[in-house]
């Protein structure tokens, strides 16, 4: 219609535009192939860089943002899962007469610890205790290999990278190096201090920490996402039961019998500060007069189990049960 509306005199037709077919698939995006000026270049729909996702125009773009919170919380539970589990498994392998437990304590928070600050100063930028990453937008970016498109059913485009760069594989590499510590440190330790263990005893924590690295692996590569949400109430359960747990199997009932053992004290504000970094995690701190008065709550139940304990007493019950009949 343009063409007859010019006639034989002519007139200016637009220029060809290069139009590209659609990129297919949730996480598939070109790569910037070239810049210049305000034109670039793209190359063909694919897999993205590491480092990179699609924006919503499906251009992979480089992850430029910092975490925030939230996703700081969630590395830190996750740098405190072998922590925690060091230090239950160094307890239960200890015995009651080794003197050997504390340094062993000292020991893994030093592993960890040291594993912590090397896997951030070796992550983008390097050398920085500041972290590059991409936002998490939504459950499915932690699992990309689920969102392969088949355009014709039978070829499948390959569009798997870490849209949460990189919080899912920095656990990984977090792993690893604790694993590697504890491996250097550890067992010249145990044979040098843990004179109170017998010889098949001593290093029993080590080949516990043997056992639950590749499950805490797993975990987060299966799980990564899910852990991601449900962490901050995770935190919260498993510390409100295993503390009642705790004070019911060391015969806790009042408060007199904490102050017994130092041990006992240590192990109530233990429970306290991660039920307080689970209550921190489920508000995010987003209106601090309204998110800060919750850790009020934090000593709730251990004073409600210490207030009631003396009433769900077995031994009274069945003796005033007995007296019913």
């Amino acid at each position: 219609a343009g063409s007859e509306r010019c006639g034989n005199a002519g007139c200016a037709l637009p220029a060809a535009v290069d139009v590209q077919p659609a990129c297919l698939g949730l996480y598939c995006g070109r790569t910037v192939l070239s810049v210049n000026g305000s034109v670039e270049t793209y190359g063909d729909c694919g897999v993205c860089p590491r480092g990179q996702r699609t924006d919503d125009n499906k251009i992979c773009r480089e992850c430029v943002g910092s975490p925030d919170l939230y996703d700081w919380l969630y590395l830190g539970f996750m740098a405190m899962l072998p922590l925690v589990l060091h230090w239950f498994f160094i307890e239960w392998y200890s015995g009651k007469k080794s003197s050997s437990a504390l340094l062993q304590h000292v020991t893994a928070l030093f592993e960890c610890s040291i594993a912590a600050v090397v896997t951030v100063l070796i992550s983008d930028p390097v050398g920085s205790l500041q972290i590059r990453s991409c936002k998490v937008k939504k459950l499915s970016d932690w699992y990309t290999m689920l969102y392969n498109p088949s355009p014709d059913y039978i070829t499948t485009v390959h569009c798997t990278h870490e849209a949460v760069y990189p919080l899912y594989t920095i656990v990984f590499i977090y792993y690893a190096f604790c694993l590697v510590l504890m491996m250097l440190l550890r067992p010249l330790l145990v044979k040098k201090i843990a004179c109170g263990l017998g010889k098949s005893d001593r290093f029993k924590s080590i080949y516990a920490a043997l056992y639950f690295f590749p499950i805490l692996t797993v975990l987060q590569a299966v799980g990564g996402g899910l852990l991601y949400y449900a962490f901050p109430y995770i935190l919260v359960v498993v510390s409100l039961f295993t503390l009642s747990v705790y004070m019911s199997a060391s015969d806790v009932e009042s408060f007199k019998d904490l102050l017994v053992r130092k041990k006992r004290l240590v192990v109530l504000f233990s429970h306290w500060l991660l039920h307080a970094y689970g209550i921190i995690s489920i508000s995010k701190l987003d209106k601090l007069e309204q998110d800060l008065p919750l850790l009020a709550l934090v000593p709730a139940p251990a004073l409600f189990y210490l207030l009631t304990a003396k009433y769900t007493e077995p031994s009274r019950i069945l003796s005033e049960g007995g007296n019913g009949h």
